[in-house]
């Protein structure tokens, strides 16, 4: 065996051992990651071998939180890793394996209401350990904290938003799904090109190439998708940067912000 293969099964028995440490987060790993291999072999039989790359992503995203803690002396809390654990089951095997997006409507909203509370929570981390730390000259206050906490979470959003925007173009799929509308405003229709908005109403359907497309509507496609998202993300960032807020104010008192907001620790864990 080569010592460049040695090395990282010795590296995967460490995230194994800093998993092992935490039995909540043992228990959910476990149980996700037999259920992803059941799924991958499933996959794999049916010959759907773009599902078989998504198993494998999986299987590496779970490792991350574990990586986190092992190599970058970050702490995640338990129910932080928890979350983390099943946002990325439901996106990627429930959501595009199991077509969750399509046959549950509110499924996308959840996952990116969750990503911008997620997103706060670690912006929020960044921003309260430099706070804390100190060879820093400054102590900032729980309003510009929670600011900042918000302003990343949305830039996370909105970067998010690029990638399903490139994929889409580029990768040619269909990441910002479309919404089938009944109204359209638009200068381009303007005849007399003053810009003034042309208003159609009661659209039930269109043609392309001489074909309706029975969709019952116009095709939108992707503006509402994208809005909705960083609207609800909005949301789960106004959330936890206002329960981060007066945690702040409270002196650190109350659990419930602790459970989500990383911290920076001084030595690794001894291995299980």
């Amino acid at each position: 065996m080569s010592k460049k293969r040695r090395g990282l099964r010795q590296f995967h028995r460490e995230l194994l051992g800093e998993i092992r440490a935490r039995k909540g987060v043992a228990a959910v790993y476990f149980t996700l990651r037999a259920v992803v291999l059941v799924t991958l072999v499933l996959q794999f039989l049916r010959g759907n071998y773009e599902n078989v790359f998504l198993c494998i992503l999986t299987l590496l995203l779970f490792l991350v939180p574990a990586f986190v803690n092992r190599r970058l002396r970050i702490q995640l809390p338990d129910t932080l890793q928890i979350i983390i654990l099943c946002f990325i089951f439901a996106a990627e095997i429930l959501g595009e394996i199991n077509a969750y997006y399509i046959r549950f409507e509110f499924w996308d909203t959840m996952l990116h209401t969750m990503n911008g509370f997620l997103a706060a929570a670690i912006g929020f981390s960044l921003v309260d350990v430099l706070n804390r730390s100190e060879r820093t000259m400054f102590n900032l206050s729980p309003l510009f904290v929670a600011m900042v906490a918000f302003c990343f979470s949305m830039t996370i959003g909105v970067l998010w938003e690029f990638v399903e925007y490139f994929a889409d173009n580029v990768l040619l799929l269909d990441m910002q799904k479309d919404t089938v509308i009944h109204t359209i405003r638009s200068v381009a229709l303007d005849p007399t090109a003053t810009n003034t908005v042309v208003t159609i109403e009661g659209i039930t359907d269109v043609m392309v190439n001489g074909q309706p497309l029975g969709l019952g509507g116009y095709l939108d496609i992707g503006l509402h998708d994208t809005m909705e998202d960083l609207l609800v993300n909005f949301i789960g960032a106004v959330v936890f940067c206002t329960f981060g807020f007066f945690y702040l104010k409270g002196r650190g008192k109350g659990n419930f912000v602790r459970r989500f907001v990383p911290t920076v620790r001084k030595e690794h864990p001894k291995d299980a």
